[in-house]
């Protein structure tokens, strides 16, 4: 499937940015899967459902609504755009998209939304569990002291209590949760193509990708 392109990576790898830059110049769809794992998060905090509850969370997934328009996301008719990006649900987010319960429930949602094909897809599994079909997919990575640079700079004017101590510790811990979960975890393949976004513009891994398609 070579009308699917895939973006995995860890958390402030700068995977969203550069799919949607390389989406609007090909004129494909974006979807950033990570933005329905927060809305599940989101869901669930304001149902008052533990993130550890697969039964609950089963239920959720079932019977939530999520539809995207542009970059905005809605859930329930409601636009939810801004409070998903915070460091709070950040953290549930990466709780509950270690529960298979919730990575089995949503893996048909992101078919749909790709199968038509002309997409770049991102997130952490969309080349091992969601596409692994696709021709085209990367792996895009930075440092860790980088990444938590990037992440930092991105929430603090949201959570002026946030430091750069706290946000490496944060990454740390989703690192490790995403890359040992048992279902769909964080991985490089062979068939993908890696890219150290660490010393790199944004435009430079953006060219790199698009000379590789």
């Amino acid at each position: 499937m070579k009308n699917v392109i895939t973006i995995d990576g860890p958390s402030g790898s700068g995977k969203g940015t550069v799919a949607r830059i390389i989406a609007g110049r090909l004129g494909y769809k974006y979807l950033d899967t990570g933005a329905l794992y927060r809305a599940v998060a989101w869901k669930a905090r304001s149902k008052q459902v533990k993130t550890d509850d697969d039964a609950a969370l089963g239920e959720l997934v079932r019977n939530i609504r999520i539809n995207f328009n542009g970059d905005r996301i809605f859930v329930d008719d409601r636009d939810i755009s801004s409070e998903i990006r915070t460091a709070e649900i950040g953290e549930l987010s990466s709780q509950v998209s270690a529960r298979p319960v919730v990575r089995e429930g949503l893996f048909a949602i992101q078919r749909e939304l790709c199968i038509e094909g002309n997409v770049v897809i991102e997130g952490r599994d969309t080349g091992t569990a969601i596409f692994p079909e696709s021709r085209n997919k990367f792996f895009l990575d930075a440092r860790l002291e980088e990444r938590a640079r990037r992440r930092y700079e991105e929430l603090k004017i949201k959570d002026p209590s946030l430091t750069i101590e706290s946000t490496v510790a944060e990454i740390q811990k989703r690192d490790a949760r995403d890359s040992s979960r048992n279902t769909s975890p964080l991985q490089q393949t062979d068939d993908m193509l890696y890219i150290d976004s660490t010393c790199l513009s944004i435009e430079e891994v953006v060219e790199e990708i698009m000379k590789n398609l």
